[in-house]
């Protein structure tokens, strides 16, 4: 199983492959926000991918789309609610400003 690495605190987590990194936050009882349900209508739960970018589900459209409206954004940015955890380790910076 791949691990979760949650920064700033530093807390690891095994997560199942194929589960959304909002999904996997949640269930490590972790406070992120999300306003629309995991459905990419409002950005709340963006993060940074700072390892394991290419284990993690390519972006599609509609979260380019979000983040493209976001302040803040740079090119580790993800929405957590639409990217998926692949088969090797990711780490991930929560955003203090969400």
């Amino acid at each position: 199983m791949p691990v979760l690495t949650i920064l700033p605190a530093g807390t690891t987590v095994e997560v199942a492959e194929g589960i959304t990194i909002l999904d996997a936050l949640l269930a490590a009882e972790q406070k992120v926000p999300s306003k629309c349900g995991g459905e990419a209508k409002c950005g709340a739960c963006h993060i940074f991918v700072t390892e394991g970018r290419k284990s993690v589900s390519k972006m599609q459209r509609v979260e380019n789309e979000r983040l493209d409206s976001l302040i803040g954004i740079g090119s580790r940015s993800r929405l957590a609610c639409q990217t998926t955890i692949g088969s090797e380790n990711v780490t991930v910076e929560l955003l203090s400003f969400n």
